[in-house]
């Protein structure tokens, strides 16, 4: 049963006409979409570079969670208390296939969920409205910036935007049907969360729309349906908690609930933020206004509530981004809340073409809207995958350099190469330029610049590899030693671009003479 929210219009009855096979109309019927699922195919395998930071700390924490459980073997770190998502559920997922087939499977995973929740978003949106809405909803999804830079990454955010979408298809989809195939959403919810925490912040979306399209039958047996959905959903979540353990809690907490603010200022935020969502908000702001004028008098305030919830969605992850005065993720956040406005934007770009497309006019106007969406998309997404350098030459160089077990290696987002060289070193070899702690010849434990300097002057590190990338404030303060060439000498140079400019690893080695007098 359909949800349909705008008036159908009348048409006159047609002449009867030979039907094709039902294969024939299957194929006709589905290859719009699979062309669309193409191209997004197609922009998201054209984004090359090496591990991003993110994906290099996941797989790996996954690959060590593997380790604990199947052998024993420590993980040297508490990822539960600092991870947005539960350790235990995509790092182990990421881990296994990356496995198999390497960084590149790992990726292709996040790009066949990024596909199906484009496919789930033309099913949602044909329900809500019709079937050509439904196309050019996901379109405009597809071709959008974020979403295929993360179809581009192994992170939580693929499979955690595929079961909002899965979520989203069940509200619309069970809207007439027993209350107990609503309830299907609430184990897709909670899945959702425990992978990507911020996913909560849609979670209202999800349960909105379940309400709205089954206001037609009554709106307080709709919302006894979402709150009957709700219930059972934080009954579920609740169970998590208490078997994830408190860990987890705080972790959550840390990363979500009571995150520290950046230094980011608002309007930085919202100026960032505008280059992803401001053209398909325009779209949604636009078809909101289109549902409402299409639909009967009386079921103008269920359109009007629609398109506020949905339209408004998108604006969710720069709203929370601003709060926090960050700029961190929001090219990965903001295509959460695209999913729910892509709807709209299907709407209001189905009735600029009109039916049968008959106007070219129109036609030319909505194709120009794709283009552009596609243009400005494909650029976002190649400049954010160059945010950060390629680490295939340093990480040639660091191979020739590390060994197992005794060396220690400071290295400015050391996570990368850590995660690379991990069949040659242990996680307590690799220190990082956002925290440290380091205990003195003399027993004095310091934490910070201190920490950095006094195991830089005592010759604690075998390697050192700074860029003046992301803590480049840092690296100005503790690198004298290095700079002097006090105990260590400048080994390589080598390229560290990225879409912020051109720069350069310097990789310092410790000298023997230093080596042979230091405490190990």
């Amino acid at each position: 049963m359909t949800t349909t929210l705008a008036a159908p219009a009348r048409r006159r009855p047609a002449p009867p006409v030979r039907r094709p096979s039902r294969a024939v109309a299957r194929l006709r019927t589905g290859a719009p979409l699979l062309a669309i699922l193409a191209a997004q195919a197609a922009l998201t395998l054209v984004l090359r570079n090496s591990a991003f930071q993110d994906e290099a700390l996941y797989l790996y924490a996954g690959h060590r969670q593997l380790a604990l459980w199947l052998h024993g073997a420590p993980t040297y770190d508490d990822y539960a208390t600092y991870f947005s998502g539960a350790p235990f559920f995509y790092p182990v997922l990421g881990a296994l296939v990356d496995q198999v087939g390497g960084l590149v499977a790992a990726r292709a995973v996040s790009l066949l969920l990024m596909l199906g929740a484009t496919g789930l978003l033309a099913g949602l949106t044909r329900r809500l409205f019709d079937r050509h809405a439904g196309l050019l909803a996901a379109a405009a999804f597809a071709v959008a910036g974020p979403t295929l830079f993360m179809g581009g990454l192994a992170t939580y955010d693929a499979p955690a935007v595929f079961l909002l979408a899965l979520a989203a298809w069940i509200a619309v989809a069970t809207a007439g049907r027993p209350v107990a195939l609503l309830w299907t959403a609430a184990p897709v919810l909670v899945a959702a969360v425990t992978i990507k925490y911020a996913a909560a912040l849609w979670l209202p979306a999800v349960l909105g729309l379940a309400v709205l399209t089954a206001a037609p039958r009554g709106w307080l047996r709709a919302i006894a349906r979402a709150v009957s959905l709700l219930v059972l959903t934080a009954a579920l979540a609740a169970g998590v908690l208490a078997v994830a353990g408190r860990g987890f809690v705080r972790g959550l907490v840390a990363t979500t609930t009571a995150r520290p603010e950046g230094t980011d200022s608002v309007r930085q935020v919202l100026d960032e933020s505008a280059g992803y969502v401001l053209l398909l908000v325009l779209l949604a702001m636009a078809g909101a206004v289109l549902l409402v004028a299409a639909v009967p008098r009386g079921d103008r305030l269920r359109a009007g509530l629609t398109g506020l919830l949905l339209a408004g969605s998108a604006l969710l992850a720069p709203a929370y981004r601003a709060h926090l005065h960050t700029l961190t993720s929001l090219q990965k956040h903001a295509g959460y809340g695209l999913l729910f406005a892509a709807p709209l934007a299907g709407y209001a770009l189905a009735r600029l073409i009109g039916r049968g497309a008959r106007d070219p006019r129109r036609l030319g106007l909505a194709l120009a809207a794709i283009l552009l969406l596609t243009t400005v998309g494909g650029r976002q997404a190649q400049r954010d995958y160059h945010d950060w350098p390629d680490s295939g030459p340093l990480v040639s160089v660091l191979r020739t350099q590390v060994r197992p077990v005794t060396g220690h290696y400071l290295v400015e987002e050391s996570e990368v190469p850590r995660y690379y060289l991990r069949d040659l070193t242990e996680p307590y070899q690799w220190t990082g330029t956002y925290f440290f702690e380091y205990t003195t010849k003399q027993g004095r434990r310091l934490a910070g610049v201190p920490a950095y300097r006094a195991a830089l002057a005592e010759r604690y590190f075998d390697v050192v590899a700074l860029r003046y990338g992301p803590t480049a404030g840092l690296d100005g303060e503790i690198d004298e030693v290095l700079r002097k060439q006090q105990g260590y000498e400048l080994i390589a140079r080598v390229p560290a671009d990225s879409s912020y400019g051109n720069g350069t690893y310097s990789i310092w080695r410790a000298t023997p003479d230093s080596v042979s007098t230091r405490s190990r």
